[in-house]
């Protein structure tokens, strides 16, 4: 074999040996499977675009649109539990009928509050980035309001968003909400405890105080703090 053939033949082996690692590589990825979102991100994606789609949906009267997300976050979220942990310390003593009293009147006001908060992002997309595992059947899971114009109104880009979704009883719900690095419960539930301490930690005032909120962010007015 001359110089010429055995040349020739080596580039035809280095380019059999390239088109041999291709060919693996591709098998090998053809063989994983794409990333795929997890239980609670899809959980999240697909119920928080439809309260959105609610929240949007302006050819509903107000009074109409106000309870189809009533009901919407009710079964999205465990608003007692979320209720319970806004209280603070100050469960531990309250009486059954004002804990009742204060679940009631803190359902009114959190679905105020995430309709005032959320209708904000009028049109804007939910996009699920993420989560991570909090704890056990614990999870966190991270998203971004889009708006199609690619700005928010303070023209600073996408808005992210988190969720804390627990699995309980054969089923997720939502137990608070993170926008733009606030924790919602968490923030509710200290101004809830500077109220409390101001009134002599009284249930009663602060269940009046929650619905004269309620009826201030319904009102388009803005949600003062609680103390």
């Amino acid at each position: 074999m001359n110089r010429t053939a055995i040349a020739n033949f080596g580039r035809v082996r280095l380019l059999l040996a390239a088109w041999a690692i291709a060919l693996l590589g591709s098998l090998i990825l053809l063989g994983q499977p794409a990333l795929a979102e997890t239980p609670a991100e899809n959980y999240v994606r697909a119920n928080v675009q439809r309260g959105l789609g609610i929240l949007n949906n302006h050819g509903l009267p107000d009074a109409q649109r106000r309870a189809e997300f009533r009901d919407f976050l009710t079964s999205l979220t465990d608003i007692r539990r979320i209720a319970m942990f806004t209280l603070g310390a100050a469960r531990r003593t309250a009486s059954p009928a004002d804990i009742d009293s204060f679940v009631n009147s803190f359902r009114n006001y959190a679905v105020a509050v995430y309709e005032s908060r959320l209708s904000a992002y009028a049109g804007q997309s939910l996009k699920v980035t993420g989560s991570t595992v909090h704890a056990a059947n614990d999870y966190i899971v991270s998203t971004l309001l889009i708006d199609p114009t690619g700005k928010t109104d303070s023209g600073g880009g996408p808005i992210e968003v988190d969720f804390r979704v627990l699995y309980d009883n054969g089923r997720y719900v939502v137990i608070d909400v993170s926008i733009a690095g606030v924790w919602l419960a968490i923030e509710e539930r200290d101004q809830f405890s500077a109220f409390l301490e101001e009134n002599n930690n009284s249930i009663s005032a602060l269940v009046a105080h929650l619905n004269a909120l309620t009826q201030r962010l319904r009102s388009g007015g803005p949600s003062a703090p609680a103390h």
